[in-house]
């Protein structure tokens, strides 16, 4: 009985934390200190993380690019490959890509520092002034994640794009101009609005997932370390499953 209660007792409270972050969200996104706030997350959640997504997401179109025109070249079907690698990004890849890096890069910034608080006892300093946490740190970090998230993805997949076009023009003699023309013809509104609703859900997920073990951190700098490490398993793992499930619905 213990054991169920330890494995669920997380999801629990990472579910508190993001409906209350959502109930909050009307005083983030219509106060000025709220704004203020939200801004500021954004501006670490999106700016801050574009140099490991640009990396990130360029090589990853190139690989996609690489592998898909090397088995495509098999068939003599290379004008097929802006196409392969335009739906894998849009559909399923962008999105993973953008999750991951922000879950590296944002979500254990976010668990390790509202840990430190709480081992430092700021948490409880700003219960005794009457400002709920949840409203203060949890709120705008979440909602910064949620509203990024698809903006990111999209950067994400543009780039990987422009990655998988270089590739083909170099390595797989197939021109730039061909590449695009194949994968602009294979998009759908279904995909985009898929792809970027799955980024969004991978962003409120990581931002809760991280405020939640950062508020559950125990005493002492092994404490954070823990809870930030606890944080980026969670998020890959939700990440994973929670992608599989939203295509599963959508494309069965």
């Amino acid at each position: 009985m213990r054991g169920i209660f330890e494995v669920f007792a997380p999801v629990g409270r990472a579910g508190v934390v993001m409906a209350r972050s959502v109930a909050y969200a009307p005083y983030v996104l219509f106060r000025r200190r709220g704004l203020s706030g939200l801004f500021d997350q954004l501006y670490a959640t999106g700016i801050r993380s574009l140099p490991v997504l640009t990396v990130v997401s360029l090589f990853t179109g190139m690989i996609l690019s690489l592998q898909v025109g090397l088995e495509l070249a098999k068939f003599n079907q290379e004008i097929y490959l802006g196409a392969a690698v335009m739906v894998s990004l849009v559909r399923d890849v962008a999105a993973f890509s953008c999750g991951i890096c922000l879950a590296a890069c944002v979500g254990s910034a976010i668990a390790a520092e509202i840990g430190t608080m709480k081992v430092n006892d700021e948490i409880d300093a700003l219960l005794v002034m009457d400002v709920p946490p949840m409203r203060f740190l949890a709120s705008p970090r979440v909602l910064a994640l949620a509203i990024m998230s698809p903006l990111l993805a999209f950067y994400c997949c543009i780039v990987g794009l422009v990655g998988g076009g270089l590739v083909g023009a170099t390595q797989l003699n197939v021109d730039f101009g061909q590449f695009s023309a194949s994968a602009m013809s294979v998009v759908v509104t279904k995909d985009l609005v898929v792809g970027l609703a799955k980024a969004g859900v991978f962003g409120l997920l990581i931002g809760s997932i991280s405020v939640s073990e950062g508020l559950g951190a125990e005493l002492g700098a092994t404490g954070v370390g823990k809870a930030t490490q606890r944080a980026v398993i969670a998020s890959f793992l939700s990440i994973l499953v929670f992608g599989y499930m939203i295509t599963r619905v959508c494309y069965r």
